[in-house]
């Protein structure tokens, strides 16, 4: 069992679904398990896709994806979340392509240390990311400041901004659906590794 809902196998789509799920297939053909617990209202799911790849993949971003699937990482570990963690580190380790330095930071995260491993504009990102988080009521004007401080600039904090609410969006989905990653093909960059 893949998650706690009922789920439509993609052989068994037609009409909307079959329509949304050609929209949300990955490069190898499949629709992962994020996606799939969507199938019985295939507006959310084209919803949910729409502002996945705006936040995390458009490339009008400019911090480097590596980056951005570390927050997402970051914010997943914060949630607990295991499905997103093991996707989207599998994507940062494809992008860091240095095995030693992706344990590192994988590392650190996993102890809610990332000034182990990052300082400056980064480290102060991540922060923010952890914050907006955990502590989402307590969010004030200075931790925009300390951004500005860092070195980052408004366009950059949206995009950590975004990256991290998409992903407690999407942690609460899996998580509150009991979605895991059984029969998905692990990692966005799964066949463009070489490339991206």
């Amino acid at each position: 069992m893949s998650a706690w809902i009922k789920m439509i196998p993609l052989e068994d789509a037609d009409g909307e679904l079959a329509r949304v799920y050609d929209l949300v297939k990955t490069s190898n053909g499949t629709v992962d398990n994020v996606m799939r617990a969507h199938s019985l209202r295939p507006h959310t799911m084209e919803g949910h896709v729409v502002l996945y790849r705006s936040v995390l993949h458009n490339p009008d971003n400019v911090l480097p994806f590596w980056f951005l699937e570390v927050i997402a990482s970051y914010t997943s570990i914060a949630n607990d979340c295991e499905y997103s963690l093991t996707h989207h580190f599998a994507n940062a380790r494809r992008l860091i392509a240095d095995n030693a330095r992706a344990d590192s930071i994988f590392k650190a995260l996993k102890a809610d240390r990332p000034e182990d491993v990052f300082e400056g504009k980064e480290l102060a990102l991540l922060r923010y990311a952890g914050k907006l988080t955990r502590d989402i009521g307590k969010m004030v004007k200075s931790d925009i400041d300390i951004l500005h401080q860092a070195g980052c600039d408004d366009g950059e904090i949206l995009e950590v901004n975004q990256v991290c609410a998409y992903f407690n969006y999407s942690n609460r989905l899996l998580n509150g659906l009991g979605v895991t990653t059984e029969g998905d093909v692990i990692g966005y960059y799964q066949d463009d590794a070489e490339g991206a």
